[in-house]
């Protein structure tokens, strides 16, 4: 460490890390308002905090598998961080965002801003969680579409009002990865709810695969531009988070063939 260095703390890099699932690897740099807004809750440059999302991205082997290495020099608290985040994805987003509210001096609900236009009609105990259903919902959400730059990753669509995080292991079914963005594709309206009832789903190469079902009736306009045309064809690639292989497996053992 250089003279007048001083080490990071656990706090500093759980927040580091917080950033680093929300923002997409061409956006880890001094000049984002993000870093430089995170830099200044935790006392670090925003250089420094630039170069630790690097460290980092040095850790994710989807980057690696893509060339991308990321920044050396990293601590051993680093690694040890990194690997607890990972390995407990949903149970730890959530404590850094416990965190990030704390330092904002405001509340995870102001930082995870939720729809509540619907009446309420539940009180007590199951409010409060509903209410937490819906956070966790709108942090994956963010996570996801800015994962796959705000489009669809089947067709490509940008309209953000026609996406839906999608997940690939069904959040009834897995607690443990609701907020995992690897668990998560960002999808249109139409092929999300395709892809929840296994009409389409997403080989482990990262082919789209359109169900016998719907190709038989590719002599209709809508189904042929819709799904037949996207047979086969490779995802639009994640700007960081790659689909879970294990869970891609999962849901191609649930299309419908």
């Amino acid at each position: 460490m250089k003279a007048g260095q001083t080490l990071w703390t656990r706090e500093q890099l759980i927040l580091t890390i917080n950033l680093y699932s929300k923002i997409r690897f061409g956006q880890m740099h001094a000049s984002n308002k993000d870093v430089q807004e995170l830099a200044a809750i935790i006392g670090r440059s925003p250089s420094a905090v630039a170069r630790k999302l690097g460290n980092f991205a040095s850790f994710d082997p989807t980057l690696q598998a893509r060339g991308i290495k990321g920044l050396e020099n990293v601590s051993k608290l680093d690694r040890q961080v990194w690997q607890e985040y990972v390995n407990n994805w949903d149970e730890q987003f959530i404590e850094s965002e416990k965190l990030l509210a704390q330092k904002k001096h405001t509340s995870i609900e102001a930082l995870n801003p939720v729809d509540l236009k619907e009446p309420e009609i539940m009180e007590g105990r199951e409010a409060t969680r509903q209410v937490l259903v819906r956070l966790n919902q709108t942090a994956f959400r963010k996570m996801v579409l800015s994962n796959f730059d705000d489009r669809c990753c089947i067709t490509g669509i940008n309209v953000p009002e026609l996406l839906v995080a999608s997940h690939i292991l069904p959040w009834s079914e897995d607690a443990g990865n609701r907020l995992n963005p690897r668990n998560g594709l960002a999808l249109n309206a139409l092929h999300d709810k395709a892809f929840d009832r296994g009409l389409i789903t997403i080989t482990t190469d990262l082919k789209i695969k359109v169900s016998p079902s719907l190709l038989k009736g590719a002599d209709i306009l809508s189904i042929n531009n819709n799904f037949a045309v996207y047979d086969g064809q490779p995802l639009i690639e994640p700007k960081k988070f790659f689909p879970d292989v294990e869970f891609l497996k999962v849901h191609n053992g649930r299309f419908r063939s």
